[in-house]
């Protein structure tokens, strides 16, 4: 048994100062505060006084880290997935981008097979397929080579049972519709994203099953107060959840701010979108079977293009992510925390078992000092990074 003391627990619900923490079998046993729960004689303590303890964080849209890109060597996942609690990750979605489709085949092989023997890291919920049914008009990074219409086939075998939990696809295309209906009926979780819908079209496949938003305003026609689109049919429809990447390049701060006042904590998602260069020097990189020239930006984290010129994801830790929201839109942490951590979880319908600090869910957390620096990160229930 693990036991969790002097902690500041904070989650997007409740603070608990002077905190305490049962954890047993990789999940949380008791939480609660230093008076209402004693230390069991054979439990490990460890003292977290000064610390704030936080569920850990969810990332919904990763393409690769450490040199490695998911769609061009999907046997990857497990070795970057290692490497994601530096940053406060404990869960996250493999990101495989338009590209053929035995790419995502061999990603479900991937995760069917499980970890290497003795693996600890962050845990894959299954993989997030961006494409190949896009809108060529707003491809972004994606090889138009791949690209192709929805037809129902070409998703026979996806499904959340076989590692498939996010679906993002251009719902004006045609067949899209079928396609949203027929995920949908399967568990799947379908974006909207790297599309030209109109707001008329966007409001139709709400109706067929959409309930995500891929990057806001990324990929997607400019808002416009006479044509709102896209952005505009997401940020005004109560129901959808939006992924937005704060990096301060892809979106304005200002727009941030936007996305915060019409979506709040529990519609909007931090995703951090970054690809190989994540965790490594500015450089040349690979996303899926493009180059990416990694540069330093004066944002203060490294930019990723193509050659034209064109945004291939970021370079974007989700600790710093966090952090940013909340500079960008004036928000509290306890708001800020649940766009990393229960809204994402609840979006994927994980919501019991991940994403909150309660009684039965998975013992995810990350200990951050004041200035939100993680410190430690523990994954169902062992430490899987500290620092010195």
């Amino acid at each position: 048994m693990l036991c969790i003391r002097r902690a500041t627990i904070l989650t997007p619900e409740v603070q608990i100062d002077n905190g305490v923490l049962l954890i047993e079998h990789g999940r949380i046993l008791a939480v609660g505060d230093d008076a209402s729960i004693a230390t069991p004689d054979y439990a490990e303590v460890i003292d977290a006084g000064g610390l704030l303890v936080t569920p850990g964080f969810i990332d919904l849209q990763l393409n690769g880290a450490f040199g490695d890109d998911f769609t061009l060597t999907p046997d990857t996942i497990w070795r970057v997935a290692a490497g994601l609690p530096r940053w406060g990750v404990t869960s996250f979605l493999p990101t495989i981008i338009t590209s053929p489709l035995q790419q995502v085949a061999q990603a479900q092989e991937t995760l069917e097979g499980g970890p290497p023997a003795g693996w600890q890291g962050s845990i894959p919920l299954g993989l997030h397929c961006e494409g190949p049914f896009l809108n060529p008009q707003k491809k972004g990074a994606h090889n138009p080579a791949h690209l192709r219409l929805p037809t129902v086939a070409d998703v026979a075998a996806w499904s959340p049972e076989a590692h498939v939990r996010l679906v993002t696809l251009a719902p004006e295309l045609p067949g899209a519709l079928e396609m949203i209906r027929t995920l949908y009926a399967r568990g799947i979780v379908v974006s909207a994203g790297h599309s030209m819908a109109t707001y008329h079209e966007a409001k139709a496949a709400f109706a067929a099953g959409i309930r995500y938003g891929t990057h806001l305003f990324n990929a997607m026609p400019s808002l416009e107060h006479r044509a709102p689109g896209l952005p505009g049919a997401l940020l005004s429809d109560e129901a959808l959840t939006v992924g937005i990447i704060p990096d301060g390049i892809h979106v304005h701060p200002s727009i941030v701010a936007l996305a915060w006042a019409a979506k709040g904590p529990h519609r909007l998602t931090v995703v951090t979108d970054a690809m190989a260069a994540l965790g490594m020097a500015p450089g040349s990189y690979q996303i899926a079977d493009q180059e990416v020239i990694v540069t330093e930006h004066s944002q203060g984290v490294h930019e990723a293009r193509l050659a034209s010129g064109t945004l291939a994801g970021s370079v974007l830790a989700m600790d710093e992510a966090l952090r940013r929201l909340i500079v960008y839109t004036g928000c509290n942490l306890r708001a800020a925390l649940a766009t990393v951590t229960a809204t994402p979880a609840d979006l994927l319908g994980i919501g019991h078992e991940r994403g909150r600090l309660r009684a039965g869910a998975w013992a995810d957390l990350v200990f951050l000092t004041p200035t939100l620096e993680v410190v430690r990160t523990i994954v169902a229930g062992a430490t899987c990074y500290q620092t010195d």
